[in-house]
């Protein structure tokens, strides 16, 4: 009996350990067979790093602008015509939050107060009326294409230019003015206080730029 015994258990620490080897054996090949990671990619240079972050920032602020525009207008008659421009501001922004993971770029700190001044601003001037709300979509518009511009003539005169970058933003820059002569068209220079309104937007977005590029 005592013989049985132990042959018993020898026979049982066997199979245990049979066991535990075929448990672990697809793991190892697992990982054996897993494909390798990519290479992260390098870090991008100063002007790079800068437009990617800046430009983020400023899709962030458009798409939010029109979803305030959306979220007043967005039943009335200017509300397709809202909806269309707010579409492409959305592959804007989604263009750029791929960008920002590739590129491993540091997002400006003042997002959370963009996304919320962006809507303020988008539905307050859509309160105003609809011109009002074309008027800052213009003067939005006219300073975020002055931006490109001067970015893709960076990028051009720079030693090695990013070529997915030149062409992102250059696709990106004649939505943007779409967006301008759109807002034309449907009556945004009738708003009232045209001129004062306009300009303090623009000043308000050349300020924003100008922080979104350092922090």
């Amino acid at each position: 009996m005592l013989r049985t015994a132990s042959s018993a258990g020898k026979q049982i620490i066997r199979l245990s350990r049979r066991c535990s080897t075929a448990t672990s054996s697809p793991n190892a090949n697992a990982n054996t067979d897993s494909k390798p990671k990519p290479p992260l990619r390098p870090r991008p240079t100063p002007l790079t790093d800068e437009i990617i972050r800046v430009d983020h920032a400023g899709e962030l602020g458009a798409d939010r602008i029109y979803a305030g525009q959306m979220a007043i207008l967005g039943n009335g008659p200017m509300g397709k015509t809202i909806e269309h421009m707010w579409e492409q501001e959305k592959e804007h922004r989604k263009q750029f939050e791929h960008l920002i993971q590739h590129h491993r770029v540091r997002p400006t700190v003042m997002a959370p107060i963009w996304n919320v001044a962006a809507f303020a601003l988008g539905a307050g001037t859509a309160l105003m009326g609809e011109k009002a709300a074309m008027a800052c979509t213009v003067a939005v518009e006219t300073v975020i294409v002055e931006h490109y511009n001067d970015q893709l003539r960076q990028i051009m005169e720079s030693p090695n230019p990013d070529k997915e970058l030149l062409e992102t933003i250059t696709k990106f820059r004649d939505e943007e003015q779409e967006h301008h002569d759109t807002g034309i068209d449907c009556g945004a220079e009738q708003a009232p206080f045209y001129n004062a309104l306009t300009e303090v937007i623009k000043f308000g977005c050349k300020t924003a730029i100008a922080i979104s590029k350092k922090i």
